[in-house]
């Protein structure tokens, strides 16, 4: 989707689509790293776009609650196989979450096989629709955001490994439905390899998001893509000229 230009009405809620995306995904971004399980961001994205389809497919796409529920289900079914796999084959658990996204992006295309919009459905679920939320569409996120950034600061390592992966099932499940899996991504692993300060990580983040908007607007691009391509280029800069201090120092 091209953006329609420079209104402030359509950029402004993206912008805070996009903060409270990172509120959520910068934390979980630097827990990601340290475990080294880098891909289990697509896979759980996947996990709550599989649902997302399913919902489609059964009638339910008008109503939002069954739509959340559905992605939340499959997310939640994917935290536990995963927590499930972590403490049963912890060597192998990077394979096995490469294993359990292709396994799930493979099962969506299946399901979108016989529709005449599958095209459509892909590409919002994969680049996002940003540039089309609106101020309420952002309650629900923010009502999830607040109590998940709670337990994180509040408890972090002491939720454990069921704790982590239910956490960031959560988180997903809804930053998913509001920027797509791309920026998904993008926003969890980008800033967190930046820097290891948080609030360097934080900058990065806020950064892309907003250079992305504008080249969005301005050279009418897709806002997802573009968005995604800014975020990685600042994360590039942020690490070739901050990231040293930001590793003795550790601002965040």
């Amino acid at each position: 989707m091209s953006a329609p230009g420079l209104e402030w009405s359509i950029l402004a809620p993206a912008l805070a689509a996009g903060a409270l995306v990172l509120s959520t995904h910068v934390p979980l971004g630097r827990q990601v790293l340290q475990r080294g399980i880098i891909f289990i961001d697509l896979a759980i994205a996947q996990f709550a776009a599989l649902g997302v389809i399913v919902a489609a497919l059964m009638g339910w796409d008008n109503s939002p609650l069954a739509t959340q529920a559905a992605a939340a289900s499959a997310d939640l079914a994917g935290a536990l196989t995963m927590t499930w796999t972590e403490r049963r084959w912890p060597w192998i658990q990077e394979a096995i979450i490469g294993a359990a996204f292709v396994t799930a992006a493979s099962l969506s295309l299946l399901l979108l096989a016989g529709n005449p919009q599958a095209g459509e459905h892909l590409q919002d679920i994969l680049a996002g629709q940003i540039l089309w939320i609106s101020w309420p569409d952002l309650l629900p996120a923010l009502l999830l955001y607040m109590p998940l950034l709670g337990l994180w600061f509040g408890f972090g390592e002491r939720l454990g490994r069921i704790g982590f992966y239910l956490l960031f099932a959560a988180a997903v499940t809804v930053s998913v439905q509001l920027v797509g899996i791309y920026l998904v991504f993008a926003s969890l692993i980008l800033p967190a390899l930046a820097t290891r300060g948080l609030k360097s990580a934080y900058l990065v983040g806020a950064a892309g998001y907003a250079s992305g908007l504008l080249a969005s607007g301005g050279l009418d691009l897709p806002a997802g893509p573009a968005i995604v391509c800014a975020l990685a280029l600042c994360a590039l800069l942020c690490a070739l000229l901050l990231r040293p201090h930001a590793d003795v120092t550790g601002d965040g």
